[in-house]
């Protein structure tokens, strides 16, 4: 017998990988002591290694850092990790070094959120089948967004940018890859202003969604041959603005595309060190 198979359930949309989150700091320092001492995650080795930015590998995607001011994100990032148990470990030894600033972490409903030092929160989730087989990844991303605007964002992703998004209750849910999703939940809090941070997304079709954002205008930075910029989430039926997240929108023929990340294992260190093991040898 022939076997049945839902063929859907295979496609993607046209958001293939959402590659960083940049939010400034203004310390590299405490940077280094959350992301990297904290958090178990990897600076960069090859590209923006100086003092006025810093990059940090999840997997696949990067959290980018520049050294000018602070941003902070209205709402939080999912990351998946392989073990929540060292994470702890760790995050307890790094307290005292940011006992002046934001940080902060905790254990709730099987995860752990820890807030950076500057007020960005992460929540770190083991591993698990609706973040597909991944042991180290950027998840999602989650924002608080206006009252009655979820719908409409629905509406933008899929008739603008081409993407897989579905309305959850009152939570817009975007496809930014096989397994990581952008989430808009609604909410009746006063939101913060928006400070500038952003999102970075390869697109497969490329100059559709820069012909329809042309079209309300929209587009911000034509950046490059590879890459343009838009700030503003509007309702493709009503035009109106909804949310402002900047999108960095890259082809996949950018040349940064599917570059591989070093990822080390976190665990490793110069008193217990087992040779072969420097690199994270999970999945992502």
């Amino acid at each position: 017998m022939t076997a049945s198979y839902d063929r859907a359930r295979q496609d993607l949309g046209n958001v293939v990988l959402l590659e960083h989150v940049n939010v400034c700091i203004p310390d590299q320092r405490l940077a280094t002591v959350f992301y990297l001492s904290g958090l178990g995650l990897t600076r960069d080795p090859y590209l923006m290694t100086g003092i006025d930015n810093m990059w940090v590998n999840v997997g696949r995607s990067q959290f980018h850092l520049p050294s000018r001011g602070t941003q902070v994100l209205r709402g939080h990032v999912g990351i998946v990790m392989p073990d929540l148990a060292a994470l702890k470990a760790r995050l307890q030894k790094v307290a005292p070094l940011l006992a002046e600033t934001r940080f902060a972490w905790s254990e709730r409903d099987g995860m752990v959120e820890a807030t950076c030092p500057w007020g960005n929160r992460y929540r770190c989730h083991a591993p698990a089948p609706e973040f597909g087989d991944t042991e180290l990844a950027i998840a999602y991303v989650e924002l608080g967004v206006p009252r009655d605007a979820a719908r409409g964002i629905v509406r933008f992703y899929q008739g603008v940018l081409g993407a897989h998004a579905v309305l959850e209750g009152e939570t817009a849910i975007v496809s930014v890859s096989a397994t990581q999703r952008l989430r808009f939940r609604e909410t009746a809090r006063p939101l913060p202003d928006y400070d500038g941070h952003h999102i970075q997304v390869y697109v497969s079709d490329f100059s559709g969604p820069h012909r329809r954002l042309l079209e309300r205008g929209l587009v911000t930075e034509e950046s490059s041959e590879h890459q343009y910029r838009f700030c503003d989430i509007v309702d493709p039926e009503s035009g109106k603005a909804l949310f402002t997240l900047e999108h960095e929108v890259r082809s996949l023929t950018h040349p940064l595309y599917a570059r591989p990340l070093v990822n080390r294992n976190p665990t490793q260190n110069n008193r217990d060190y087992v040779r072969g093991h420097d690199a994270f040898r999970g999945s992502y």
